[in-house]
């Protein structure tokens, strides 16, 4: 096994890790690029001239939630994406494969996925945060805010990368679908005990896990992971919509840590912002103006960006 990591300030996997099982690199190898969050991870193969030839989806793909889940769901969008590009299973031992997941922050996640007797050529091993902020710019210089299932801030400025947040769910992730998540379920509860008002928020609960029993939904809730919380964010959006005065003051002080994040960012001096994330439509309206005219387009997909990273890095190897 082949590692390095570019001394770079708060990252403990930036450029990765790479596990050669041939480092020559054919002229009809394929190379797969898979982004894996919290809910979901999708994957993309491509030809040694970066033609996408098909992708796939999986389901949630963070270690720290569990390791075989992860695997299973990588290996399952890298199917699909087989599939589509009308590829044979045999082809992942002529492929290298870039993973950008979740959790592998965590040097105890990292070997662990290493370790992993995987059926690729080459697998490269990064974070998603690294992969989401060279889709953002294409592999440029730039920042970018993440709000999904998770959250966090990176910034990437020459030879520098900065890491603000990344702490994972439940102790950290503010601003994220699992925090909202949360955040809402502790309402309910204080509103079910007549600590708070009942409003729009109270109500969209009941009629989510259709029961107006708080036991019965804390046997739902208790044990699930991120993504189960994050899934729930969708009501609070919904009630502040209908002027509920508790999910309008959650969505504020999370748009409020988002905007201090972005400030944090900026001050790195990066030439392009990126929000990206599922939740990032639905922050947009509740940031601070003058953050919000600063956000740019991500310039390509994240999955597309890990397979433009397994090529560069095959032939770095190679050379």
């Amino acid at each position: 096994m082949l590692g390095w990591t570019n001394q770079r300030p708060k990252s403990t996997c930036l450029s990765g890790d790479f596990r050669p099982t041939t480092t020559q690199v054919k002229n009809d190898m394929w190379f797969i690029g898979v982004d894996g969050g919290g809910s979901k991870c999708r994957a993309l193969i491509s030809d040694e001239k970066g033609r996408t030839l098909g992708v796939g989806l999986g389901g949630p793909a963070n270690p720290l939630h569990g390791y075989e889940q992860a695997v299973a769901s990588v290996m399952s969008a890298i199917r699909d994406a087989l599939h589509d590009a009308g590829l044979e299973r045999r082809a992942l031992t002529e492929s290298i494969a870039c993973l950008g997941l979740a959790g592998v922050n965590l040097p105890s996640l990292r070997q662990r996925m290493l370790a992993w007797q995987h059926p690729f050529a080459g697998l490269h091993l990064v974070t998603d945060l690294h992969i989401a902020c060279r889709a953002a710019h294409d592999g440029g210089d730039g920042a970018v805010i993440i709000s999904g299932t998770g959250s966090c801030g990176v910034a990437v400025v020459g030879d520098t990368e900065t890491i603000f947040g990344a702490h994972g769910f439940p102790m950290g992730d503010k601003g994220s679908g699992a925090w909202l998540g949360l955040e809402a379920l502790r309402y309910y509860l204080l509103a079910d005990d007549g600590f708070v008002e009942r409003g729009a928020l109270y109500k969209a609960f009941q009629q989510h896990f259709q029961t107006d029993d708080a036991l019965a939904i804390i046997e739902v809730m208790a044990g699930k992971g991120s993504s189960a919380y994050a899934a729930l964010a969708k009501l609070v959006f919904n009630s502040a919509e209908q002027h509920d005065e508790h999910a309008i003051a959650m969505l504020k002080d999370g748009a409020n840590y988002l905007d201090q994040l972005a400030d944090k960012l900026l001050r790195c001096g990066p030439p392009r912002l990126t929000m990206v994330g599922g939740l990032t439509e639905c922050w947009q309206p509740w940031l601070r103006a003058d953050i919000a005219a600063q956000l740019e387009p991500a310039l390509i997909a994240p999955e597309a960006a890990a397979a433009k990273l397994a090529h560069a890095q095959a032939h770095k190897r190679s050379a």
